[in-house]
């Protein structure tokens, strides 16, 4: 668990289920899916089906924990790998409330997230994806270091407009030089 103030990042637990259910699963366009991805289908799932397929495997795993601000589970963080070599590692952040959005609250996510994912891993780079239409995304990397490194331009197609994909990273001695200035 990583806590910075009212914002806390930890494993998912049992007694999480049903809220993030609520929050991802429950409805076929949530509000947060127009920022998340919106050119991929979503599906509302039942809890039932939700519990069956999906929860067992989201349960005290390192790398999908739940965002919890003021003791109330509001998204999830996530990383993944590209490669099988495991090498390329991509973060995710989704902020499911949108009372959560516009307060700084993504960035504060991951300066814990990242972190983790650097002192527990042995990993050069920490990756963040999305496009072009979720600006606030690409503020929240440039805001924890990450920098701007590669556009593909018009490959996502959401109502009838095309966005590009961005890639944004963030080397290891990037964030430890990032350290080092912050304790000065």
């Amino acid at each position: 668990m990583y806590r910075d103030q009212e914002v806390c990042i930890r494993p998912i637990e049992e007694q999480d289920l049903v809220r993030l259910w609520e929050l991802i699963y429950k409805e076929n366009a949530p509000e947060w899916k127009k920022w998340d991805a919106p050119y991929f289908p979503h599906q509302a799932i039942s809890f039932e089906e939700f519990n069956e397929k999906l929860a067992p495997t989201w349960i005290g795993i390192d790398d999908f924990w739940a965002i919890v601000i003021d003791d109330q589970v509001c998204g999830v963080v996530s990383y993944y790998y590209e490669d099988a070599q495991k090498r390329w590692l991509e973060v995710g952040i989704v902020l499911h409330e949108s009372t959560c959005w516009n307060k700084g609250l993504g960035t504060r996510v991951l300066k814990l997230w990242i972190p983790h994912i650097f002192c527990e891993l042995s990993l050069q780079r920490v990756g963040l994806t999305t496009w072009s239409g979720n600006e606030r995304m690409i503020r929240v990397g440039e805001k924890v270091g990450m920098q701007l490194e590669g556009r593909m331009r018009k490959v996502r197609y959401y109502r009838g407009q095309y966005y590009d994909s961005i890639r944004m990273g963030i080397l290891r001695e990037e964030w430890e030089d990032s350290l080092l200035y912050n304790k000065l």
